[in-house]
């Protein structure tokens, strides 16, 4: 008699050609709509499974794998894993896995679009072009702030962030970075990137940038305080996760002229906006699209399905996944 394959859930419809070399090894469940799983759903479907393939919509803690006794890995399709909580899943021996490097390019690309649209005051223009108002050129109207030549600051410095200070390059940008750690001096001369002082980030960027990850302790980290540091003529792009601004304060900096303009990919609540920057002008917003090509959302589910494979000791790479957040429940 055959073994029993092993048993993954595909939790959101992805690539139907690429998910499908899933069935080469497991016997896949896998959802074929876009769905909202409510947390008993999902501990349902990780009871029966061996591995999952989910997105950043599906939260997975302590509870929803309480009663997952086969459950061996989660491969996230996502460079960040703030929808699971890691240390819980690793005390339960199951692997976490992500899809850094090939999505940084394309939302490198995502955030020195949005900083531009916000500084040139794009949708705004757009807005006021296409409700009429647009009686005739004139010289003072929609006046924004240059790209060129200006100071960014990158609150954030990994690959995204790497990314970004390279496109500021051919911008004649002055770049200044913060970050937890210090990066190697060859890394800052690569990027033409400086180092310098949270405080200091904040009073003297032109453009403020955020790629840095979420956590209980960089959320809010640009709250009221650190927006009164920043120049009245600046802008804010968060290209990294909602939780990292306090939106209420944004909002009060946008409308009281205390801040020129945002970009926004992320919100606290998403899919939810706060109703008061959607009610704002200044601020340009986009729904999550930060790694929106075909061909990086392609390869980011090729290589969780990699990982998927891997960790559950199939394929050419079995017991090898590429990309494992938590390696050490490999161990277990």
């Amino acid at each position: 008699m055959a073994a029993e394959r092993p048993r993954v859930w595909v939790s959101q419809p992805l690539f139907d050609d690429i998910v499908g070399r899933l069935d080469e090894y497991f016997e896949v469940e896998a959802n074929r709509e876009v769905a909202d799983h409510a947390p008993a759903r999902i501990a349902a479907a990780l009871h029966e499974a061996d591995g999952a393939l989910i997105t950043l919509n599906e939260p997975v803690g302590a509870d929803e794998v309480a009663q997952a006794s086969r459950l061996r890995v989660l491969a996230n399709v996502a460079v960040g894993y703030n929808n699971l909580d890691v240390p819980a899943l690793s005390k339960a021996g199951i692997l976490v896995t992500n899809t850094p490097d090939v999505l940084t390019e394309t939302t490198a690309d995502l955030g020195f679009a949005l900083m531009m649209a916000a500084a040139r005051r794009i949708t705004e223009a757009e807005r006021w072009l296409r409700e009429g108002q647009w009686r005739g050129w004139s010289f003072r109207s929609l006046l924004g702030a240059d790209i060129h030549g200006s100071t960014l600051g990158i609150l954030g410095m990994g690959r995204i962030g790497q990314g970004i200070a390279r496109r500021a390059g051919g911008f004649g940008m002055r770049v200044l970075y913060h970050n937890r750690s210090r990066l190697p001096e060859a890394v800052e001369r690569e990027c033409g990137a400086e180092y310098v002082a949270f405080d200091a980030l904040l009073a003297r960027a032109d453009h403020l940038v955020l790629v840095l990850p979420y956590s209980a302790q960089s959320r809010h980290i640009v709250d009221a305080a650190a927006l009164a540091k920043m120049k009245p003529s600046a802008t804010l792009t968060n290209i990294a996760r909602g939780g990292l601004i306090d939106e209420d304060a944004l909002a009060d900096a946008l409308a009281g002229g205390r801040l020129a303009a945002a970009g926004l990919d992320v919100f606290e609540g998403e899919p939810a906006v706060n109703p008061r920057l959607l009610a704002l002008r200044n601020v340009v917003l986009t729904p999550h699209i930060g790694s929106g090509s075909l061909a990086t959302r392609r390869a980011m589910v090729s290589l969780a399905v990699d990982n998927l494979i891997a960790a559950l000791g199939r394929g050419p790479h079995a017991g090898r996944p590429p990309t494992p957040v938590n390696a050490d429940a490999l161990a277990r």
